[in-house]
């Protein structure tokens, strides 16, 4: 049964890098980004429950987090072009 599972999140996994290859557009391509991650630890998981290692369980939530703010990075990028100002219209380094 989870052997059938494995499969299919594999399938899944091809299907993402597809549609990561072939996003018509960037955020296509990073929403896809996103979601290869989110069944990569998915993934993680299923591969520890069928080792008998539950310290796997640890390694996909920290993966999880790393997704989580990796993608808000590269859109915040993706934005502003930059990853140092909170927003275009910042008042960091004006005098008052």
């Amino acid at each position: 049964m989870f052997v059938a599972a494995t499969i299919a999140t594999s399938i899944t996994m091809v299907l993402i890098l597809i549609r990561t290859i072939m996003g018509p557009t960037l955020y296509d391509r990073v929403l896809a980004v996103n979601a290869f991650g989110t069944v990569t630890v998915l993934m993680i998981g299923l591969i520890g429950f069928l080792m008998g290692r539950p310290d796997f369980l640890d390694i996909a939530l920290l993966y999880a987090l790393i997704n989580f703010v990796g993608t808000i990075a590269i859109l915040k990028y993706f934005r502003y072009q930059s990853l140092g100002q909170s927003s275009p219209n910042s008042s960091e380094g004006s005098s008052k």
